[in-house]
């Protein structure tokens, strides 16, 4: 029976009113899924408010709610959905032969199968790994949202045979226009875990040639002291002015509320804790007052048992002055009841980490625009990144006698890591006191 779209439907005010089924797709509303097959689409429907995913996998049909009203997050859904069904199909032909003996035998045959197929094989096999502790659930995550991103709209439906050089080739010259070598090579590094994977169960029977990526270190620009200290002036300045961009302008840009065009007083807490904590920017999105112990012994210090990051589950220890700064924004929210075990420590009022950690890069880059000091001294980007990067510089140069082991533990990092991006800022000119000084000359025993 046909029914009328109902003008108490979800997605009324997106699409025309058309007689038809709740659950038939509104056609206006059907979307294809870049660099798949047309099978593959998203569409919306009268009966629900959210975008659903219909595609076609072995001669049967297929189609399931994504359970998100946004587009892009959709056809994320949609890919890995059907990544899964074709894994699920993933069974390999044979053919009968018959030996000289008459006895039967099976040979193999190597089917054509898609990169996306074995990309979903693939993630399974890091999805196991994450559950076992050995590789980080955020890397799992940066790794999907690189597929995602550039390699699954250009491979998704080319058989896996077909990636050789030219086609690597192709991709880092595409990579390599926006992003720097480091993310070009990590980008590589993802298409090489599939190729890898088709090679080990058979599917390939060598891995192509890779092109050869040169790694040119481009650190993060730190902030020097005086910086620092002129940030800081402009973050409490600010509190509480609006955004000078119009509300239309930031909402297209960032997606921003008109309720958070305003300068918190988070961000000037959050700049601080930065410096006297070691945490990446990561961490300010997800650091919960459970996280959070005041330790006051011989010296006084936080404690952060953070949740675990890029396979470092280690706790942190902060610098004193970061004790005050969340003794100070603790008070501040308790008077809103925003202070318990299980709110967080900056914007708790805001459900959705992700968009918090939007906030607070939005009204940085505005600091950094009032400061002049969006660019460091040989024209990096600073972002908020910039202030873990002063963190372990600060220590590198004024810290007494602290060697790089305890550093790297403390700061969840290698020392790899501390010597190629950290410590590469710091000149000897900048050490010269510790470069001038002279042991004192021990005494003579008779």
């Amino acid at each position: 029976m046909q029914l009328k779209y109902s003008t108490n439907s979800a997605n009324e005010d997106q699409f025309a009113n058309q007689p038809r089924e709740r659950t038939a797709p509104i056609p206006k509303s059907i979307t294809p899924v870049p660099g798949y097959p047309r099978k593959l689409v998203v569409f919306k429907m009268a009966a629900s408010k959210f975008w659903q995913v219909r595609c076609w996998v072995q001669g049967r049909t297929y189609r399931k709610s994504t359970q998100t009203q946004s587009l892009r997050v959709a056809q994320t859904f949609a890919r890995r959905y059907y990544e899964q069904l074709l894994a699920n199909n993933f069974k390999a032909d044979h053919q009968t032969v018959f030996t000289s003996e008459n006895s039967i035998a099976i040979k193999q045959i190597k089917p054509k199968y898609t990169f996306a197929a074995m990309t979903a094989q693939m993630f399974a096999n890091e999805q196991s790994r994450v559950d076992r502790g050995e590789f980080s659930r955020a890397s799992l995550l940066v790794l999907q949202n690189r597929f995602d991103l550039h390699i699954l709209p250009r491979w998704a439906s080319t058989p896996i045979e077909k990636i050789d050089y030219e086609e690597l080739l192709k991709l880092s010259h595409f990579l390599s226009v926006s992003l720097s070598s480091t993310t070009v090579s990590q980008y590589l590094v993802g298409v090489r875990k599939v190729l890898k994977h088709a090679q080990s169960i058979g599917v390939l029977d060598k891995l192509p040639d890779f092109p050869k990526i040169k790694i040119i270190i481009n650190p993060r620009g730190a902030f020097t002291p005086s910086e620092y200290w002129k940030i800081m002036r402009c973050a409490r300045k600010l509190q509480g002015k609006i955004h000078p961009q119009s509300n239309q302008t930031l909402r297209d840009n960032f997606r921003l509320r008109h309720a958070d065009n305003v300068m918190p007083k988070d961000i000037a807490w959050a700049i601080g804790f930065m410096v006297n904590s070691f945490i990446r920017p990561s961490d300010l999105k997800t650091l919960k007052h459970r996280h959070v112990e005041v330790v006051r012994h011989e010296n006084t210090y936080l404690r952060l048992t953070l949740p675990e990051t890029k396979s470092h589950p280690r706790p942190i220890v902060t610098l004193q002055p970061a004790v005050r700064i969340y003794l100070q924004l603790s008070k501040h929210y308790e008077r809103e009841r925003l202070a318990g075990p299980d709110n967080y420590l900056f914007l708790p009022h805001l459900r959705d980490r992700n968009y918090a950690h939007t906030v607070l890069s939005m009204h940085f880059n505005w600091i950094l625009a009032n400061t002049n000091l969006k660019k460091g001294p040989h024209g990096q980007d600073r972002s908020l990144y910039s202030l873990r990067h002063s963190s372990i510089t600060f220590r590198l140069l004024y810290g007494q006698g602290i060697d790089l082991l305890t550093l790297a533990r403390n700061a969840r990092t290698s020392i790899d890591m501390i010597n190629t991006h950290y410590a590469s800022t710091v000149t000897a000119e900048q050490n010269i006191g510790m470069l001038q000084s002279r042991r004192s000359r021990q005494p003579t025993t008779s």
